[in-house]
């Protein structure tokens, strides 16, 4: 459907992703970064707009994201209160990567 997903960990906990190089960093639903037990609530407050509006959401900083064999340090992050269905893997991640498209599969290669 013009999307791709991806599995992927952050701070070593899976989280499914859609790869979004309109999103400015990773972001998570509030429900998923409960589930990795993140104190997101602690991240400077925001509001940002969703499909459903604008909502709250936290300012954070990942330990790591991984994808694949790619594992970034330190990743700027987003936790959304609500209207994000699923996690999205931003620019902050995505800024860091070579992104190749063949025949309809994403390949992702570490920059530096």
């Amino acid at each position: 459907n013009g999307h791709y997903t991806t599995q992927g960990l952050v701070n070593g906990s899976q989280v499914r992703f859609v790869v979004d190089t309109g999103a400015s960093v990773v972001a998570l639903p509030a429900s998923d970064a409960q589930r990795l037990g993140l104190d997101y609530r602690k991240g400077q407050l925001a509001t940002v707009q969703t499909a459903g509006g604008p909502t709250p959401a936290y300012a954070v900083r990942f330990n790591t994201v991984r994808v694949g064999g790619i594992e970034l340090n330190n990743v700027e992050g987003m936790v959304i209160e609500s209207g994000l269905p699923i996690a999205l893997l931003g620019m902050s991640f995505l800024s860091r990567v070579e992104m190749r498209n063949e025949a309809g599969q994403m390949t992702m290669i570490k920059r530096f």
